[in-house]
């Protein structure tokens, strides 16, 4: 019955519909819903903020309630924190150094590379975010969800070191100020070498990254209402910094420089740039003096750099209109340790005596070059991702993140490319060289530039410091709580737990761990180019990700920023890649391998993800591709290689009947060819349906168990033969298609009650013939070794009798090339008739396998010509005598029911007489009413008994015992010389063309191959496939 609303509607169970509008799609409800209700669920879709929940919630099922979070616009979203981002601790702590080492033009060069390849790659974030919601996790989410889980796990983990190292690079900014600019004379070490002032760093970041970690774990509320205080004070600065610039114009600052010759000094430790001065008409030895003298008497033995040369006090900012810029212009690159000196200023040279009087002047810590500057300047760049990480609070992200994105990067671009013009207008080049401000009293170079105070730029950067270092600690646990929660990488997996409200304690832990290990190289300079490397390799594969998509042009590819282009996408790819080698040729290749690892390591041991990537498109796209050109000319025999279809059968339980028959397809998988396993159900789809897809996954589960590489299928047919006839026709796809059937001999094909295995058999090797596709039948299936044995010795043996194509021949070879055939040798056999030289045939045989660089013992067998046995003959009388029995023993199922019938009337006529008998009231004889069906079955009866008296009479056909004397002499001698070889390889004789002699057929094959352990019968395609020509 239907169980429709209509007709069952008093149906406790069933249920209800109000409206009967849509009554013609009401069965299908529940998979598909109405687009009402369905617009009903996207208007009260909510979107928590990073890291509170995972990416898909459907994965781990676990509902939430809804927070309310007031939703932000382009500017306090996206713009305000990407510039908080990408200004920081280089622009106040490394640029003028930059400046002062590359010159206006180099920092220029280093500045615009950096900044168009961030440009670049927030025109492919862009479009990448705007094409559909972007939920926590950003950066990540994004190339996990373009490129597949393998490269989103891989570039995940590169973005969370690369963040997770920043945290390390803002510390040590932080401490740097500290110590350097604030309290001098907190240091832990006292000592003024490079030990000592890395191990006061090393002391201090370890304090400040538990103490900013605490924050951090109390309450990520605490950093967010402080993210505005940070941000006040980098604006401040900068203000500051454009203020003094144009002060210049009207009064340049009052610092200046003390120059010994050409050489700038340390000015901490005396107060004038002279070496005498004249107090109460008396000249008196300065401060200077008694540094670089012996005593403090005029006569004092001093140094001599000291002595030949003059002390000189310029400017240290000596303002736009001065024309410093021209000396500015060019780089002055130098080794480490090296004095800063000025240029075009007269000096006396002499030899640096190696004394503590080399200390008072300014040295480069050290070497600079063009590369280690690009890979130390380009982390200010970074953090173009705070807007796509902020997606979930923004009220409309797929317009703030583009907009307010590429309006930062704008925007911190002028600031940077004027920053470097201003600065080598204003300042002078020893001056802007010196990286710790040395020569200026210990104070930044740049907060000397400010106006009104150099604390402005010490305190502004001190706190600016201390706010990116805390965002970094909040945002990169959060991406690793994002991965981890994806479950792609399974020992990331205890990083997705966190407290209650899902803040991620565990992850916290491992990233003030890898933080630490930045802090312990205590060098600004030198964690840099690290996080370069996680930042570039990063924004390469966003990069891909955008070019990917666009290239493969997939439906689902519409994003709503349409300023974007696959060559902008590969320009960015390649400057990303390129700038990776330019800032540390080792690191990058570092970065490389590690992402290659996590690549490799999700592919063989991650969970397997559908979401639906660009890389699976490229793959499809390519097997397009492939396929069609593969059609457009017919394959060389030199690129000829099996590509199986195995006829494969399945017991009552769906699971594979003959697992040795999967077990040697992988043995002779090393053509590397196609595979296809496939096996045919009886029935109708609609009922079998689900035995199908059993059956489909069971045989992906035994040719997995088997390591075999290849596709499944299962069909569902009226009949087995038809099944397997329509997967021998269209099985494959294109110039993919098989080439060869590989099938179990029919064993119980003697047993059986019906002919359909033989039918079936022998239909599979007239289709294949018919079709131009070689057949391989493997005879006793089950003792063909598994793969893990291993045959110590011994021999595949081929019989090659007819020529058809060297199939024959190109098998064993295939098979030798897998370890459990690897030890045997190949012999090859063929049989010489009565007038053929078979010492000739040897020599020839040799040669052709000498050219085929095949390795055989050859062995001709000389058939000579016998009389026709008795043996022989009686072997086909009882072949033909069976056959004909069997057709007479074959009725149809409707003369068994009449004949069922006739005996049930028979025995209840008996009946019904010796009843009539015994109450007398009946005839002696009952008169039987002849029927046409009882008169038939009474013919056929006749016509059995005679048909047996003939049986015994007859005479076997001459063709069929000359048939049966081939196979009977040919057995003999593959037994005599096969009976010990691990396989022997037959040539398969073709089935006769007349249908009435199939069942003599499979007698012959049984006769052929009788007396041998394992059998396998190969018969060609119609073309060869083996070939002497390289």
């Amino acid at each position: 019955r239907e169980t429709t609303p209509f007709l069952n509607s008093d149906d406790d169970g069933q249920i209800s519909y109000d409206g009967k509008n849509m009554a013609l799609f009401e069965e299908e409800m529940d998979s598909t819903p109405m687009v009402s209700s369905l617009l009903n669920k996207l208007a009260n879709y909510t979107n928590l903020t990073q890291g509170v929940r995972e990416h898909e919630e459907a994965e781990d099922g676990n509902r939430r309630a809804p927070v309310v979070i007031p939703q932000m616009g382009t500017f306090i979203g996206v713009y305000l924190p990407c510039l908080q981002n990408i200004l920081g601790v280089i622009l106040f702590l490394r640029l003028t150094w930059i400046v002062g080492a590359a010159g206006i033009l180099g920092s220029f060069a280093i500045v615009s590379m950096c900044c168009i390849c961030t440009f670049l790659t927030a025109i492919s974030m862009s479009a990448i975010a705007t094409n559909g919601v972007v939920p926590a996790g950003g950066s990540y989410y994004m190339i996990s969800r373009s490129l597949g889980p393998e490269f989103g796990g891989a570039v995940g983990l590169c973005f969370y070191l690369g963040t997770t190292f920043a945290g390390s690079l803002y510390i040590l900014g932080t401490i740097e100020i500290l110590l350097i600019y604030i309290v001098p004379t907190a240091t832990v070490f006292k000592d003024n070498t490079e030990d000592a002032k890395h191990n006061n760093m090393r002391v201090y970041g370890t304090c400040c990254l538990l103490l900013m970690a605490l924050v951090v774990f109390v309450g990520v509320k605490y950093v967010n209402k402080l993210a505005l205080v940070f941000l006040s004070c980098v604006i401040l600065s900068i203000m500051a910094t454009y203020a003094g610039a144009i002060k210049t114009l009207i009064e340049p600052p009052e610092f200046s420089v003390c120059l010994l010759g050409n050489r700038s000094l340390k000015n901490e430790m005396f107060e004038k740039c002279a070496k005498v001065e004249i107090i109460k008409n008396r000249t008196v030895p300065t401060k200077l003096w008694d540094i670089f003298c012996d005593g403090h008497y005029p006569n004092a033995t001093c140094d001599e750099y000291f002595t030949l040369n003059n002390l000189t006090e310029i400017q240290a900012i000596p303002g736009l209109l001065s024309g410093v810029i021209k000396e500015n212009l060019w780089s002055n690159y130098g080794p480490a340790r090296e004095v800063i000196e000025k240029q075009n200023q007269p000096s006396v040279p002499a030899p640096t005596p190696k004394t503590d009087k080399e200390q008072n002047y300014v040295f480069s810590d050290i070497a600079t070059f063009f590369t280690l500057l690009v890979g130390i300047y380009f982390p200010s760049v970074t953090g173009i991702m705070a807007g796509s990480n902020r997606s979930g609070d923004l009220r409309d992200a797929q317009r703030s993140i583009p907009v307010g994105t590429i309006l930062a990067i704008l925007t911190s671009s002028f600031i940077y490319i004027s920053f470097v013009v201003l600065f080598g207008a204003c300042i002078e080049g020893v001056v802007l060289r010196d990286k710790f401000g040395e020569s200026i009293k210990r104070t930044p170079v740049i907060g000397v530039l400010a106006w009104p105070s150099p604390w402005v730029i010490v305190i502004g950067s001190f706190f600016s410091c201390c706010g990116a270092g805390l965002q970094s600690l909040t945002g990169a646990p959060r991406l690793l709580q994002a991965i981890a929660r994806d479950g792609i990488i399974p020992f990331l997996q205890v990083f997705g737990h966190g407290k209650a409200n899902g803040e991620p304690t565990w992850a916290l832990l491992l990233t003030v761990g890898i933080c630490e290990i930045g802090i312990l190289i205590a060098s600004l300079d030198d964690v840099a180019p690290i996080l370069s490397m996680f930042f570039l390799m990063c924004y390469l594969f966003v990069n891909l990700a955008c070019a990917v998509q666009t290239l493969l042009c997939t439906p689902n590819w519409r994003p709503r920023f349409k300023f974007y282009h696959w060559t902008l996408s590969f320009l960015g790819m390649s400057l990303s890649l390129s700038l990776m080698f330019i800032c540390s040729w080792y690191y990058a290749l570092v970065a490389v391998v590690i992402a290659g690892c996590i690549y490799k390591y999700i592919e063989y041991r991650g969970a397997v993800k559908e979401w639906g990537d660009g890389i699976r498109g490229l793959s499809l796209n390519a097997a397009r591709y492939a396929l069609i050109h593969l059609e457009e000319a017919p394959l060389h025999t030199k690129n000829w290689r099996p590509q199986l279809l195995v006829l494969c059968k399945l017991d009552s339980d769906l699971a594979v009947k003959h697992h040795r028959l999967l077990s040697f397809t992988s043995q002779l998988k090393a053509g590397k060819g196609l595979t296809i396993v496939c096996s045919v159900l009886e029935g109708t789809y609609m009922t079998h349906k689900e035995d199908a897809k059993t059956g489909e996954q069971n045989l992906k589960t035994a040719m997995a168990a088997e390591k075999m590489k290849g596709f499944s299928h299962v069909v569902v047919s009226s009949s087995l033969r038809d099944g397997f006839s329509i997967m021998i026709q269209s099985a494959g796809l294109g110039g993919m298609k098989h080439n060869a059937v590989l099938m179990a001999w029919p064993a119980g094909w003697k047993q059986a009650q019906d002919s359909s295995a033989r039918k079936n058999f022998i239909e599979t090797v007239r289709e294949t013939t018919s079709a131009h596709q070689a057949l391989l039948v493997a005879k006793n299936i089950d003792r063909f070794p598994d793969n893990q044995e291993r045959l110590k010795e011994g021999t595949i043996d081929v019989w090659w009798i007819v020529h058809d194509g060297g199939l024959l021949m190109l098998l064993p070879f295939l098979l030798m090339q897998h370890k459990v055939w690897r030890k045997c040798r190949m012999r090859i056999f063929t049989v010489a008739q009565m007038d053929d030289n078979s010492i000739q045939m040897k020599k020839d045989l040799e040669t052709f396998l000498y050219h085929l660089r095949l390795d055989a013992v050859v062995e001709v067998v000389e058939m000579v010509g016998h009389d026709i046995s008795a043996f022989t003959y009686e072997k086909t009388l009882m072949m033909e005598q069976r056959s004909q029995m069997l057709k007479q023993m074959q009725l149809s199922r409707t003369e068994r029911e009449r004949e069922a019938q006739l005996i049930h009337d028979r025995n209840t006529a008996s009946h019904s007489a010796t009843n009539d008998k015994a109450a007398g009231s009946a005839p002696d004889r009952v008169h039987m009413t002849w029927t046409k069906d009882k008169l038939l079955n009474e013919r056929n009866k006749q016509r059995e008994g005679m048909a047996v008296k003939d049986m015994f009479n007859m005479k076997p056909s001459q063709s069929n015992v000359r048939r049966m004397h081939t196979a009977v002499k040919l057995n003999e001698v593959v037994v005599k010389n096969s009976h010990n070889s691990e396989l022997v390889l037959l040539n398969m004789p073709g089935p006769p063309k007349n249908k009435k002699g199939d069942e003599n057929y499979m007698e012959f094959l049984d006769v052929l191959t009788d007396g041998l352990e394992r059998v396998l019968l190969v018969r060609g395609g119609g073309r060869e496939v083996i070939t002497i020509y390289s």
